[in-house]
């Protein structure tokens, strides 16, 4: 099978289905998964610095004997290495554990922290070609639109939770005025208000003898959506790559949109709460006692 791909403002291309490490355990299984992954077709593989499992992927990637070329490989920067020189070091930091010599992808994790410091560390690597490609993940469309008004180079990826219960058309349509590439973190919900027995859903997959999975992930590759699943599964890993030979009607992808809920599965990146949690805690205010005389 060859890998249908989208084409990023610079002309890069970038695979349209990509497999995604976050919460797959050290200890050999993250190496292994990789491995299958790779196996099944994948050559979109997405780590990050805060995942922890870096130098597996790299041991895989070493290992799988699949051309460097052939590879798309991504990692994140986590908030507390935001900053100039703390993401430099970042980068390189992450670039010995994945025993690469130079990134496709590299991203701000969360829109917290120096990310103007980092978004310039990420210019600079770019520029000197450490990395094909800069992006971020986790930006609402003001926060995207602000850090391409105020730079040299707009990010060219923005990963973000899209799923049938969170669409966010309008905050795509900024990616597309901007010629941001979207991709999807969580494109099951991780199985949330019960997608994969949803009646809607099931009768779709039923009409195209295809899962509940790979119509989700079909719907958003006709949106122009890279999607990034999960799974240690090698079977569940060859169903998801399968999505290339269907298609979803308009009235199915109307019977979809219909689904949205508006609302994250998970978290809202704009309320204080996350931040909080994200962001490291609650900082040390000088002279603040709490109270009001």
């Amino acid at each position: 099978m060859t890998m249908p791909t989208f084409e990023l403002s610079h002309g890069i291309k970038i695979p349209a289905a990509g497999f995604g490490v976050f919460q797959v355990e050290n200890g050999g299984t993250t190496k292994q998964a990789v491995l299958d992954a790779l196996a099944a077709g994948y050559r979109l593989i997405d780590t990050a610095q805060a995942y922890g499992n870096e130098a597996e992927v790299g041991a895989a990637l070493k290992a799988s004997g699949v051309p460097r070329a052939d590879l798309f490989v991504t990692t994140k920067v986590w908030v507390s290495s935001t900053g100039y020189q703390e993401t430099k070091q970042a980068f390189e930091d992450s670039l010995r554990k994945l025993q690469l010599d130079y990134l496709d992808l590299y991203l701000i994790h969360q829109p917290y922290g120096d990310v103007y410091g980092s978004w310039r560390a990420l210019e600079n690597l770019y520029q000197e070609g450490k990395v094909r490609a800069i992006g971020v993940s986790n930006f609402y469309a003001d926060r995207l639109l602000d850090l391409a008004q105020h730079n040299l180079v707009i990010p060219q990826v923005n990963q973000i939770e899209i799923n049938p219960w969170f669409q966010k058309d309008a905050e795509l349509d900024w990616h597309q005025k901007l010629g941001v590439q979207a991709e999807a973190w969580a494109p099951f919900a991780e199985g949330r208000h019960d997608l994969f027995t949803n009646p809607t859903l099931q009768a779709i997959g039923a009409s195209h003898h295809k899962s509940v999975g790979q119509v989700v992930l079909r719907w958003l590759y006709q949106r122009g959506i890279v999607s990034l699943a999960k799974t240690v599964h090698p079977e569940r890993m060859a169903e998801n790559i399968a999505i290339f030979d269907f298609t979803l009607t308009p009235d199915e992808m109307t019977q979809i949109a219909a689904l949205d809920r508006h609302e994250s599965a998970f978290f809202d990146h704009r309320d204080a709460s996350t931040v909080l949690d994200l962001g490291g805690g609650m900082p040390q205010v000088p002279g603040s006692t709490g109270n009001r005389e």
